[in-house]
């Protein structure tokens, strides 16, 4: 299923607080990125078309809720930017950010905690 990144705001705050009215994530997006009701609104539909929240009636409005697991989402999107960009391989991927960003020693000792978990 494909996201976009503003339906990925949506997204975002429903994974943060569920269920939520439209009003609700509306006050928490809207202002930040410059949409009105109306905009957040548009997205709400196009989620729910794309199955990726679901709705319950709740007196006079619905309540939404993400049917797309965050972790399923940051899965698929990290391995098609890995698959666009760096023919599907981690290396280059964090040659490169070390390349672009200054590394601090916090990064270098997770990424080291990490190497080390993979080797025998």
């Amino acid at each position: 299923m494909k996201i976009s990144t503003a339906e990925s705001v949506i997204m975002g705050a429903l994974w943060t607080r569920e269920p939520l009215s439209a009003e609700d994530i509306s006050a928490q997006v809207a202002e930040g990125q410059g949409w009105s009701e109306a905009t957040v609104k548009t997205l709400i539909n196009r989620l729910l078309n794309k199955g990726a929240i679901g709705a319950e009636r709740d007196g006079r409005r619905y309540l939404y809720r993400p049917l797309l697991a965050r972790a399923g989402y940051v899965e698929a999107e990290s391995q098609g930017l890995l698959d666009r960009l760096f023919d599907g391989r981690l290396a280059p991927l964090v040659s490169h950010l070390s390349q672009a960003r200054k590394l601090t020693p916090e990064d270098i000792a997770e990424l080291k905690k990490l190497i080390e978990g993979f080797e025998p």
